[in-house]
């Protein structure tokens, strides 16, 4: 009877369960943060086969997702952010959506052999792939339910609903959703991605979402000190037993002070932290957009209705080719009004330029570095002529 009502493992305090449930889907998110996310997807770091078979087991335990499906989504979700290719974008389909039917949206785009074959390329296809993990996705999960019930008794059942619903909620909801809506950005990426919170524990280090945008294949998804990532942690157990090897982290930003002129060094290190730059950029001439736009709402109305100044502060940070026509029209309108502002935002676009793919050799792109800083200097402007002097010093 015992055995019946507390399976093998007896009878367990509330918080045991509780402790018991936690544990199981923290696996589960290790699984995926480190071999789903950062090593088949982004091959930020190698795993030892017994450490990838293992999560890729587990993974079909406790989610039935396949690897391939989960890297090529996830890959074109970095290559279509924010438009309507992309898989999951909360600006495009809402929050609600996303949040509520993510997993609905990855099960659509799971089943567009394009997609699988344009981004699914490197992924396991042995015969276990094949035969048991990709055929059988949905018995590795009646597998699991079984196992909680041996060991737990009836409760097991309630121990595996949580962990079904895990991935769904944390991963496709809070990631794919509340990671491109809300939270803070260390970096003024192209997408809409945020840093959910600096202690990234709970989704194993995915809260950290706008770092991973902006340098997609690091390892480390933790940027400033205050942040922390439990994943890396992780990673760094595993690579210094040997089961793990890092190819790649963020690099950090170095400065030498005082320098007087810009060099190929320093082109390099621009093209290199250009999130940074951007981020910079922004931070330095916030004061500049707040004062002009808190003179043009005297002459222009439009400014006090509804969100159109919102619109206006997030249009001056976007690059003008990811913005509607309509909206160009609509910004040209406000940047007519004030000189300072329109020199701000022309910059802005043009120090983009200096990383975007063209046929300019890197001489060529030099001289507009070096030009970009002398028209900054001397535009009259403090915020720019200060941001000129800290762009020198990128090494």
């Amino acid at each position: 009877m015992d055995l019946l009502a507390y399976g093998l493992v007896g009878q367990l305090p509330w918080w045991g369960y509780v402790l018991v449930a936690l544990a199981l889907t923290h696996i589960t998110i290790a699984a995926v943060t480190i071999y789903l996310h950062r090593h088949q997807a982004h091959r930020a770091l190698e795993l030892h086969p017994i450490v990838s078979h293992f999560f890729r087991f587990w993974l079909w335990l406790t989610s039935g997702m396949v690897t391939k499906q989960w890297a090529a989504i996830h890959r074109k979700h970095h290559a279509k952010c924010e438009t309507p290719e992309d898989p999951h974008s909360p600006q495009v389909l809402g929050l609600k959506k996303v949040f509520f039917e993510g997993a609905e949206l990855y099960r659509a785009e799971s089943k567009n052999q394009e997609t699988m074959d344009k981004y699914g390329a490197g992924t396991p296809d042995d015969w276990l792939e094949h035969k048991v993990y990709s055929g059988n996705s949905a018995k590795g999960i009646v597998l699991m339910a079984l196992i909680n019930i041996a060991l737990f008794g009836p409760i097991g059942l309630t121990i595996w609903a949580v962990q079904m619903a895990w991935i769904p909620v944390t991963a496709a909801g809070i990631i794919n959703g509340v990671g491109h809506f809300w939270g803070y950005r260390n970096f003024t990426c192209e997408d809409a991605s945020t840093n959910i919170s600096p202690w990234g524990i709970l989704i194993g280090g995915e809260e950290l979402h706008n770092n991973h945008h902006a340098y997609g294949s690091s390892a480390k998804l933790s940027n400033k000190w205050y942040e922390f990532d439990i994943g890396w942690m992780y990673i760094r157990m595993m690579e210094m037993v040997g089961l793990a090897k890092v190819k790649k982290v963020a690099p950090r930003v170095r400065m030498t002070k005082g320098k007087a002129v810009c060099d190929l060094d320093t082109l390099q290190a621009i093209i290199t932290h250009r999130y940074d730059v951007l981020t910079r950029y922004t931070r330095t001439v916030k004061g500049v957009y707040a004062n002009e736009m808190g003179k043009l709402k005297a002459t222009m109305p439009q400014l006090n209705e509804g969100s159109m100044a919102k619109q206006v502060k997030r249009w001056l940070h976007l690059d003008a080719a990811d913005m509607r026509e309509q909206d160009k029209a609509s910004l040209s309108e406000v940047l007519s009004q004030s000189k300072q502002m329109a020199t701000v935002y022309a910059m802005r676009q043009e120090l983009s330029v200096l990383w975007m793919r063209s046929s300019a050799t890197k001489e060529q792109l030099l001289n507009q570095l070096q030009d970009w800083c002398h028209r900054a200097e001397a535009s009259g402007i403090d915020s720019l002529q200060a941001f000129s002097r800290k762009l020198r010093c990128y090494a």
